[in-house]
């Protein structure tokens, strides 16, 4: 990750929880390839860097927990 201020820093966790939020939406009974080009896709949209490892940490925890995902913890972990 690449250092930055703390504001710049939340912004980035808002705009990538705000992409998994609504990927988890409407996930149930979507591939895992799927959701990992929505993710990717989502996050383009939203102008922030998400390497392939995380979007694919990020698909596979949205596939097994079915409900709310924290990005923050998922990428932490």
């Amino acid at each position: 990750m690449h250092a930055m201020t703390e504001s710049n820093d939340s912004a980035r966790w808002e705009a990538i929880q705000a992409v998994v939020d609504r990927v988890t939406s409407w996930q149930d009974g979507a591939t895992e390839g799927t959701v990992a080009d929505e993710l990717s896709k989502g996050f383009g949209e939203a102008g922030v860097e998400v390497s392939a490892d995380d979007v694919t940490r990020l698909a596979d925890a949205i596939e097994s927990r079915h409900g709310a995902v924290s990005a923050e913890e998922v990428l932490s972990s």
